[in-house]
């Protein structure tokens, strides 16, 4: 797992001039403190702490972008497991399923209760 690289002092200073206090999404005006910067490709997927890959956000766009991240790097998480074999999958594929045996019913004639049995040399 990548450890997640943090953006230097001067970085995120020159990423908040850059912004000119608006979120670099959404455009809402930011006062002083309250920008986020944040890495637009996540550590996890190879982003670098460079200015080119960082911008500042509001706090309602950072939590939407980092829950986006997360599922992201959950997905590529999954798709490795899958294609190193560090994962067994659970079922077989949900398209290739064999079909089912038909059905065949079984009848079986019934006895009335009242009638009487009768050997098979007598009638």
């Amino acid at each position: 797992m990548n450890k997640r690289m943090e953006f230097t002092r001067k970085d995120k200073a020159k990423i908040i001039v850059r912004a000119n206090g608006k979120c670099e999404k959404c455009s809402a005006i930011l006062k002083t403190g309250e920008g986020e910067v944040d890495h637009i490709l996540p550590c996890a997927l190879g982003g670098e702490a460079t200015i080119a890959n960082g911008r500042l956000l509001c706090r309602v766009c950072h939590v939407e972008k980092t829950a986006d991240d997360i599922r992201q790097v959950r997905k590529s998480d999954r798709q490795r497991d899958k294609a190193t074999g560090g994962v067994r999958p659970k079922s077989a594929l949900s398209g290739r399923k064999s079909p089912k045996p038909p059905l065949t019913k079984i009848v079986q004639q019934r006895r009335s209760l009242y009638e009487t049995a009768q050997p098979e040399g007598s009638m």
